[in-house]
């Protein structure tokens, strides 16, 4: 039978990275974590830390914190009012920076109970964020795949819709908005704006308009939203930004098209377990409630 203490000091270890602030956070001493991983490892006859710093989980240790947060789930759905046990929940989603930036974070908070919800945000690019669901890492995913996971259910959400940006400088000293005529250089060959090496909207911006060159030549890394949108901004390149976040730098003319008419929608969804708690399925409701308001309806992307 699993040692379920054991493996929260595991799950404690891993998430703050450190045997030291495992024991704070689970009011135990640090030779208590180290005795219950050692009990784990001896029992399961191999390693499930490396011991660097910070302390890793090994593929079987990291198997068994995903097993704990699916057992903690289970629990959940079994209470029938976590609230009345005067504890927080802690709730660990996936989601895509663009949406974090731009409507969730009003749900997040419009959730009934949110005051007891202590939310752990892991930002993933659209494309790649359901893998935290396979791994069973996260409560809830927002992502742009609509198939779920074993043992999960999807939902739409609604559809975010991007253009790609750039500064009035940019596509001046580049005449960017004329991709095909010469002598302006082709857009594979403009400076563009990435947000990490997950990020393929450009690349998907690029096959759409230049099939012959997909491949951006040039680019920039930036990591966050508003550091992406600064880049824009100051001329440093385009880049393809959710038409809800930029919505005021174009009514200023900061920002306009780089090819007009020209845009991306990116449908999302919101992945769940199907032992979903009640602390859960309020949540869902917030976030689908709040993102018919702010999304447009896939029916209404045509």
């Amino acid at each position: 039978m699993i040692d379920y203490r054991a493996l929260e000091a595991l799950v404690a270890v891993i998430e703050t990275r450190g045997f030291e602030r495992a024991a704070q956070r689970l009011s135990v001493s640090q030779s208590a974590i180290s005795q219950r991983i050692r009990q784990l490892e001896f029992k399961l006859g191999q390693p499930v830390l490396l011991r660097t710093t910070p302390p890793k989980p090994t593929e079987l240790g990291q198997r068994l914190a995903n097993h704990l947060q699916q057992v903690q789930q289970l629990q959940q759905g079994l209470l029938l009012n976590e609230e009345a046990t005067g504890q927080s929940v802690r709730i660990r989603l996936a989601v895509n920076a663009d949406s974090l930036d731009t409507w969730l974070v009003p749900a997040l908070a419009a959730a009934p109970g949110s005051d007891s919800m202590d939310f752990e945000l892991l930002v993933e690019d659209q494309d790649v964020g359901l893998r935290r669901m396979k791994n069973g890492e996260v409560m809830a995913c927002i992502c742009a795949a609509d198939t779920p996971v074993n043992g999960g259910l999807v939902q739409p959400l609604g559809i975010l819709r991007y253009r790609a940006f750039a500064s009035p400088g940019f596509v001046a000293r580049y005449g960017a908005g004329q991709p095909l005529l010469m002598p302006q250089p082709p857009l594979a060959q403009l400076p563009c704006l990435i947000f990490n090496q997950d990020d393929r909207l450009q690349h998907r911006f690029l096959q759409a308009l230049c099939p012959q060159q997909p491949e951006p030549q040039r680019y920039h890394i930036s990591p966050t939203s508003e550091g992406f949108v600064r880049m824009a901004l100051e001329g440093l390149g385009y880049g393809m930004m959710p038409q809800l976040q930029v919505a005021k730098y174009l009514e200023e003319g900061t920002l306009v098209d780089v090819v007009p008419g020209y845009h991306l929608d990116v449908p999302l969804y919101w992945h769940y377990w199907q032992t979903e708690s009640p602390v859960m399925r309020g949540l869902r409701a917030a976030v689908v409630t709040m993102a018919r308001d702010r999304l447009i309806l896939a029916t209404a992307s045509a």
